[in-house]
């Protein structure tokens, strides 16, 4: 698997359901959204922003850009839980090779900021995506069950590594058009 099988595997509308484990308040939550993945021309301007603010050269050679955006209900709104949440992120791979290298995130998982994170696949076709952000540091892993089914988790853990915050695990079941 390489970055650009990814993407292609990943573009389409989702519905996930996912199980969170947060340590740190002991408790647990569950949250069903519709996920969006869709591929973005490379000539697209927020593209060459999102590089100029990163720590890469602005001439990187990048791949399969694409844009991500979610809708989320969670049984954990402390105000409503029928309240949904909902964003939107640029996500830019910057390949160093053909199992690894870096990803440029308007918006962070972990964090609501830019974020920069290294990339690798393991021999299964496993992603696995590694981000330090100011507070934390968060590891995913999303692996294809099936053409239309893939699953996902997340550890987030202290910014010093030492302590988990947070575990989840995503069901994902790609939408078919009829």
């Amino acid at each position: 698997m390489n970055i650009e099988q990814f993407v292609a595997q990943s573009e389409g509308k989702w519905r996930s359901m996912r199980s969170g484990h947060s340590l740190a308040f002991q408790q647990f939550e569950e949250v069903l959204s519709e996920v969006n993945i869709e591929r973005v021309e490379q000539t697209d301007q927020q593209i060459q922003s999102l590089l100029d603010s990163s720590s890469l050269d602005s001439s990187a050679s990048i791949a399969s850009p694409f844009r991500m955006s979610w809708a989320a209900e969670s049984d954990w709104e402390p105000d409503d839980p029928n309240e949904v949440s909902s964003g939107a992120c640029l996500i830019v791979p910057v390949p160093s090779n053909e199992s690894t290298g870096r990803l440029l995130r308007s918006v962070g998982y972990a964090e609501a900021a830019p974020a920069e994170s290294e990339y690798s696949f393991l021999s299964d076709g496993t992603f696995i995506l590694q981000t330090q952000y100011e507070q934390s540091i968060a590891e995913e892993r999303i692996w294809f069950v099936s053409d239309h089914v893939r699953c996902r988790s997340s550890v987030l853990r202290t910014s010093a590594g030492s302590g988990i915050l947070q575990t989840s695990f995503a069901s994902e079941v790609r939408r078919l058009n009829s």
